[in-house]
């Protein structure tokens, strides 16, 4: 889905004085289980709560809350459910998608939700103006590119259409098999117009809109409070199509980049359920508690990008030589202690039945001959790279170990740059890096999702590198129907890019994190996203 940290500095002042007084008290936690409030680690501060600006994992877990999508993915099957549309229709030659919208849907102001609003959304975010690096998400309707590209002007000309207040019709360039599972990323999530242009034009990001008091959302929850580097807190909307399923009174998600910190909060009843844990703290967990750790697989790959417009990663054999000389196995069990597997492509195992045949190989002699042929012997000659690096103790200790295999073995000299995970993503964007850390969950599952953040232009390709070929090859397979078809052409594409290496596999993603057993409701999404209005607290054995 988005950008995301590797291991999915405000410290809560109860956490200092829990041991205060001799009387118990009450701990945040414990109330947030009698009054239904849910207490979230959340890892960054986010960047933005406009669901079309977004392009971080953790700013996507509260726009969930706030916002609702045509559609919703089921976790049990990963399979498109409907969510602010009640169903949709496919016409036979799978070009056109009719949505029928809940009659029911409102905003949190008690409008109700309509077909408009939603093309209303689809053109602010295909504006050139508006300049979002995710409106590539729209492009299978007709015409969007064309728009967004400013090829055309006149937005009638999109496969777009309000039908009438209840029924929209998006028109499609080519047949889009997973649609109805691309409908509920959070690019098409609907923006109010009224409230969009209550604080400035249509095109302009960063207005006071998304401020607590000012957002108006379609979704579960309402943002009562956005206090930055403290505290983002939701109250249920009574307005909600499906307000009466919804138990819990409200959330709060707790920015926290710290891991240690964050289990600290949760074992101190601070937190019902962290954002990820220590690495040092999964075996103790799994032994002791393993009713209060969740370890779930993914669909989400870790890995270096190389910034291929800096001299000398512009050399395709430097980089191919620093990929291969990653011992992906050691680092998977001893600095993830087996909860990350080790990744040898981008796209991970089982994406939709797809799994590369191309892969990394982790090859110390092969890496030393291509770094002499690529005219850097033993590392003669090379700079000192620096790598821009999560803060977390995970991140810092994966690339350590890094730092230490391309030096035994390579001779390659890095330095570490610790950046918090919204300026990094912010120099990846601006090609302001030399080596960087990055993540992807995926948008929906098609190994489409991984592939095309790696074409030309893409506004998720932060490495600079391009291919004609792979271009070729990921646009065929998006006008391919044919199952097996579009299977084989995503394989010639990752054997090209993998070989290219503008990125260096490192991973495949889990998430894991403490839950308290208070906590119901919560299940493993191959997503990595909750549909909070499931969720509710109760103490063990309580009635449910």
């Amino acid at each position: 889905m988005k950008r995301a940290p590797w291991i999915l500095p405000f410290v809560l002042a109860a956490v200092l004085s829990v041991a205060a007084g001799c009387a118990k008290r009450e701990t945040p936690a414990a109330a947030g289980v009698r009054t239904q409030t849910l207490l979230l680690g959340n890892f960054a501060e986010p960047a933005d709560l406009d669901p079309q600006n977004i392009t971080a994992y953790t700013d996507t877990n509260i726009a969930y809350a706030l916002f609702e999508g045509l559609t919703w993915i089921d976790p049990d099957t990963s399979q498109p459910v409907p969510a602010a549309a009640s169903g949709w229709n496919k016409s036979p030659d799978g070009l056109v998608y009719t949505f029928h919208l809940r009659p029911d849907a409102r905003w949190s102001d008690g409008d109700p939700v309509t077909a408009d609003d939603f093309v209303y959304s689809f053109r602010r975010i295909l504006l050139p103006a508006f300049a979002s690096i995710y409106s590539y998400m729209l492009w299978p309707i007709r015409n969007a590119e064309a728009f967004n590209n400013g090829r055309i002007t006149d937005f009638s000309l999109v496969g777009a259409k309000a039908l009438d207040p209840a029924t929209l019709q998006i028109t499609l360039e080519r047949p889009v098999p997973y649609l109805p599972a691309l409908a509920s990323h959070t690019t098409w999530l609907p923006v109010q117009r009224k409230t969009i242009e209550r604080f400035g034009p249509i095109e302009r990001k960063g207005t006071l809109w998304t401020r607590a008091g000012n957002l108006v959302g379609n979704g579960p929850f309402i943002l009562t409070e956005w206090t930055p580097n403290s505290r983002i807190a939701v109250a249920r909307n009574p307005r909600y199509w499906d307000a009466a399923h919804c138990r819990l009174a409200g959330m709060q998600f707790y920015p926290m980049e710290d891991a240690v910190t964050e289990e600290v909060a949760f074992r101190s009843g601070q937190l019902h359920v962290t954002y990820t844990l220590p690495i040092s703290k999964i075996p103790a967990y799994r032994a002791e508690t393993p009713s209060r750790i969740r370890i779930e697989p993914i669909l989400a790959s870790n890995y270096l990008y190389f910034n291929t417009t800096r001299p000398p990663l512009d050399n395709v054999k430097l980089r191919r030589a620093l990929s291969m000389a990653i011992d992906r196995e050691a680092i998977a069990k001893d600095v993830y202690k087996g909860a990350l597997p080790p990744a040898h492509s981008l796209t991970p195992p089982n994406c939709a039945g797809y799994t590369s045949e191309a892969a990394v190989p982790s090859d110390f002699e092969g890496a030393r001959r291509l770094l002499s042929e690529a005219g850097y012997p033993g590392g003669k000659g090379l700079p000192v790279f620096e790598v821009q690096a999560f803060t977390d103790n995970a991140s810092q200790r994966a690339m350590v170990a890094v730092q230490a295999m391309w030096l035994r073995e390579l001779g390659v000299r890095i330095t570490i740059a610790p950046v918090e995970q919204k300026t990094l993503f912010q120099n990846e964007q601006s090609l302001n890096y030399t080596i960087g850390m990055c993540g992807w969950i995926a948008d929906y599952a098609d190994p489409n999702t991984f592939l095309q953040t790696c074409v030309t232009g893409n506004g998720c390709n932060y490495s600079g590198w391009g291919s004609p070929v792979f271009d070729r090859l990921i646009d065929e397979s998006t006008r391919t129907p044919d199952r097996s078809r579009r299977f084989a052409l995503f394989q010639r594409a990752e054997a090209l890019m993998l070989a290219e290496a503008p990125l260096a596999p490192m991973t495949y993603g889990s998430t894991f994190h403490a839950i308290d057993t208070s906590v119901h409701g919560w299940k493993a999404n191959r997503l990595g996203f909750q549909r909070y209005k499931d969720v509710w607290l109760a103490e063990p054995g309580s009635a449910p």
